[in-house]
């Protein structure tokens, strides 16, 4: 059976945020990041016309269709990227980002197309960097409820943020750890298709988990339905996009096999290394010249 079964596996689309008002202006001084006219920034105006592009892109390709659940970090510019991509109309209205609309759709159309979003839910396992800097730290979840009432926050147990501390810095350690608990509670969901929205860091932390052992395959897609058939795959030996940081609003789709098939796959290397689970696949979408790809891996889960 060359197509593996949808059951082994799960397919992630990694999102970073859009650009954020602390990124535009951390790009002229450092000084913004400790500001707290920066607390919890917001998207830039380049950033809403980046939503704005991508959210017509997964309408267009499909993705919209496919994704069950859209997992997000609980900060504004990663909520404001979350529904301004997959959120309803008046989310969409609401932030600006719903402009996107082909000419040759009708309202009704428009409405069903909103209207069938997939669920967003917010996690605080997959936040920023924690610590020190002021755009950093989050909102009280009653002013995200308020201003996000599409988006589930059942899941974040404090009202304020108690994770986030002034006078210390979230070590890389610590991130990769998170990285880690967050991909292995992601393992354990129902949906096998699921969108996150995250950062910079924390997503690049969670690929270099994906591709510690350097040991790739690649099944070329360009916008087709993802079909994971082993006659496809073969050897890609660099590994320097997979580790490379995301853009703001970029998207890279991975496919997560589980060990079991990987183990009675004869069609698959049997190596293991410590504190791994085992071969994955790796699909990755560079959504800034949509190019496709998918990469076989060993991941910690």
């Amino acid at each position: 059976m060359d197509t593996i079964a949808a059951s082994s596996h799960k397919i992630l689309h990694l999102v970073r945020h859009a650009e954020g008002m602390h990124n535009l202006e951390s790009d002229k001084s450092r000084d913004p990041l400790t500001s707290f006219e920066f607390l919890d920034a917001q998207l830039s105006s380049l950033g809403r016309q980046q939503v704005v592009a991508e959210r017509k892109h997964v309408r267009e390709t499909g993705l919209l269709d496919e994704v069950e659940v859209v997992i997000v970090s609980p900060m504004t510019r990663t909520l404001e990227t979350a529904v301004g991509m997959f959120g309803g109309k008046e989310q969409a209205d609401a932030l600006d980002v719903s402009s996107c609309q082909d000419s040759n759709v009708n309202s009704n159309q428009t409405s069903a197309i909103f209207n069938s979003r997939p669920p967003i839910v917010a996690y605080e396992l997959c936040r920023e960097r924690m610590g020190i800097l002021e755009c950093d730290k989050r909102t009280d979840i009653s002013q995200y409820r308020s201003r996000f009432p599409t988006v589930d926050f059942s899941l974040i147990e404090n009202e304020d943020d108690v994770l986030w501390k002034s006078d210390e810095r979230e070590s890389h350690d610590e991130i990769q750890a998170r990285t880690i608990k967050f991909l292995k509670w992601l393992w354990e969901r129902k949906e096998e298709k699921i969108a996150v929205v995250s950062h910079g860091i924390f997503l690049q932390k969670a690929m270099i988990e994906l591709v510690k052992n350097n040991n790739f395959y690649r099944l070329p897609l360009r916008g087709q339905p993802i079909k994971l058939e082993r006659k496809n795959w073969y050897r890609l030996m660099d590994d320097e996009y997979a580790r490379s940081r995301f853009k703001n609003c970029e998207i890279r789709s991975i496919a997560i096999l589980h060990q079991s098939t990987m183990e009675s796959d004869p069609m698959i290397s049997k190596q293991h290394h410590c504190g791994r689970i085992g071969k994955e696949m790796l699909q990755i979408r560079d959504s800034s010249n949509d190019k496709m790809a998918v990469e076989e891996l060993e991941v910690t889960i």
